[in-house]
């Protein structure tokens, strides 16, 4: 297969970074997170990788792969209890969600910007269980698209999106999940006051690219706010990253733990939608 070359700029580009920090971390001997197919994706995409992110960073690079792990498990828990549920992805980018956490009997929708949506479809395999919508995910037309009839269940990821967006933008989605999605969840992560701000002053850089702007933040204290956007939201739970590996993975536990340090990095969040 001839390699594929992303044209992508601004807030579509960083999923090549993420995909980038996620591959180097299943690379390792003992990765964690199990993820071929984002090594081969390195291999399938024309790409200059290191020039444009810089060498991989360790600790970067596993803590971008425990939070991928953490969207895995509370995805995982949730089919326990609605084994064929439905999976939708907004700003899935090129995460290989569905096939680690496939069950078999899941259905999963991704929700992505056009161009992003077209390398999906280049170099990821196809299934019949799985679709991805050519879409904005602020055009909640998508919503319209989940197929549900039997009340199998919905759950949404939203993965390294809602930074980016305006926070008017954020609340309108979450208000339309919880008035539309009676029983479902939606899981978060979301970046706080003071790192965000460097993407705003364009100070915040990942090698030779500038991050885009993230202009929706909120510190870990804040997250008991969500709720506010809508009676429907009956629960705001944190969700803690799953363990590392050797003495980086401690250290990224602790620093998630410690709330002088924890405002540095993305924090997982699970929204419940009364039925």
């Amino acid at each position: 297969m001839a390699r594929v070359r992303p044209m992508l700029e601004g807030v579509p580009e960083t999923l090549l970074r993420t995909l980038y920090n996620r591959a180097y971390e299943a690379a390792q001997p003992y990765p964690v997170i199990d993820d071929p197919m984002a090594l081969q994706l390195l291999t399938d995409l024309d790409y200059p990788f290191e020039e444009r992110f810089g060498r991989p960073n360790a600790f970067h690079s596993q803590a971008q792969a425990l939070r991928s792990r953490c969207f895995d498990l509370t995805v995982q828990g949730y089919l326990r209890g609605h084994p064929e549920a439905t999976v939708v992805a907004l700003g899935d980018g090129l995460e290989t969600g569905f096939w680690r956490v496939d069950n078999g009997r899941l259905t999963w929708l991704s929700v992505e910007l056009p161009q992003v949506a077209a390398l999906r479809r280049a170099l990821l395999p196809s299934s019949d269980r799985l679709r991805t919508l050519s879409r904005s995910a602020t055009d909640l037309s998508w919503l319209d698209e989940i197929e549900d009839p039997a009340g199998q269940g919905v759950i949404v990821t939203t993965q390294g999106l809602l930074m980016y967006l305006q926070p008017w933008e954020v609340r309108k989605i979450l208000a339309a999940c919880a008035e539309r999605l009676p029983g479902g969840v939606l899981v978060l992560d979301s970046m706080a006051r003071r790192p965000a701000k460097g993407t705003v002053a364009g100070t915040s850089k990942a090698g030779s690219m500038t991050v885009p702007p993230m202009h929706w933040a909120m510190n870990p204290g804040e997250r008991k706010k969500l709720r506010s956007a809508h009676p429907n939201i009956t629960e705001v739970r944190a969700l803690g990253l799953p363990r590392g590996r050797g003495a980086m993975g401690e250290l990224i536990r602790l620093q998630h733990l410690t709330p002088g340090l924890r405002t540095l990095t993305p924090a997982m969040t699970l929204l419940r939608f009364g039925a």
